[in-house]
């Protein structure tokens, strides 16, 4: 019997963060269902190829990642040219030309360098990231549900099941609450009977152990070194609420249908927020936008007070909390919030709408 011939692969450049791989996830479950011959190559940090066979749209990792949001070198392709390649890591030529690189037969980019197709697409810097990648495909014939972003429940247990979970680390210091306010409201959350644990990224063992010593938080509590991102995604997937500021375990949150409440500052949660839902709280001050990647915490992310916080989070918890069984998920919530934008200094209740 002769051998089956080798199946076309179709590579797909996404080699950034934890939000930026689950807002793409609407976009790589089209490409699946538009190329379903072929053996999909995501290109991508190696440290998230965990979470990747519940995306359920990808058949090997590639890895690759350059600081910040650089675009990596592909040197670690082998074998034949990609029979597609598709770039969803930017809009410009650098992340175009390391695809066009490897003379894959067909590209499809933004900075497209041959002839368009019939409606090109377009470039819109306000457009929700879950909706551009879709309307990016649209343009070259692929269906893609913005809304087809659910991940299923991790098979192993929480770590802390029950617990409400409090991440105050992001990636730059314009987007992380001050340290002493997550503290007052991580007090206020225990105050109404309710267990909280703080985690934080690989490299911010620091300001965990800060909020922790301000919240006087038992040491069982305090989620050190980072958790794995299958850990991590049990511990949101089992909680009953996530805090954090816009970093990608809101966007795990969403995957997971976990009530959650996301302090947002220099960047709309027009462009990053969750999907209209009463499980989910998007705090925002109507203001113009600051810098994602700057220094110092933005202006408007410090307009969001202790208080406004906890009254979200307390919205969207259960009065009275009994300890959950270790690792079970519960029915999903439905419970009633306003979605209001707010006006003025105070924030306000925002659902990120297309």
């Amino acid at each position: 019997m002769s051998a089956l011939p080798p199946r076309p692969r179709l590579l797909v450049l996404r080699a950034l963060g934890l939000g930026d791989l689950l807002t793409a996830v609407p976009a790589l479950r089209g490409i699946r269902r538009a190329f379903p011959a072929h053996e999909i190559v995501l290109a991508m940090p190696a440290a998230l190829g965990e979470l990747v066979p519940a995306v359920g749209a990808v058949d090997t990792v590639l890895a690759a990642e350059a600081p910040g949001r650089a675009v990596p070198s592909l040197a670690g392709w082998a074998g034949p040219a990609p029979d597609i390649a598709i770039d969803l890591h930017g809009n410009g030529p650098e992340s175009r030309d390391a695809l066009a690189a490897l003379a894959p037969r067909r590209l499809l980019a933004h900075a497209q360098p041959g002839p368009p197709p019939a409606r090109p697409p377009v470039w819109r810097a306000e457009e929700h990231e879950r909706h551009r990648w879709c309307s990016f495909l649209a343009a070259y014939g692929i269906t893609a549900d913005p809304g087809d972003l659910r991940l299923p429940p991790p098979e192993g247990p929480s770590p802390a099941p029950g617990a409400v979970v409090v991440h105050p680390g992001a990636q730059s210091a314009s987007r992380r609450w001050p340290a002493e306010r997550y503290s007052a409201l991580i007090r206020r959350l225990r105050a109404a009977g309710h267990r909280v644990v703080v985690t934080g990224g690989p490299r911010e063992d620091a300001l965990v152990l800060d909020v922790a010593a301000y919240a006087e938080l038992p040491r069982q509590d305090v989620l050190r070194g980072g958790l794995p991102p299958g850990r991590l995604s049990a511990l949101i997937a089992y909680a009953p609420l996530l805090v954090s500021g816009d970093t990608g375990v809101a966007h795990l949150a969403v995957a997971h249908a976990t009530p959650s409440v996301t302090l947002f500052g220099p960047v709309s949660p027009r462009r990053w927020g969750p999907p209209p839902s009463p499980r989910h709280t998007a705090l925002w001050v109507p203001g113009p936008p600051g810098d994602p990647h700057g220094t110092l915490p933005d202006p408007l992310l410090l307009r969001i007070g202790v208080e406004e916080t906890a009254a979200a989070a307390l919205r969207l918890l259960p009065p009275h909390p009994a300890p959950a069984p270790g690792g079970t998920r519960e029915a999903p919530r439905t419970t009633a919030q306003g979605t209001a934008q707010g006006k003025g200094e105070a924030p306000g209740v925002f659902s990120a709408r297309p």
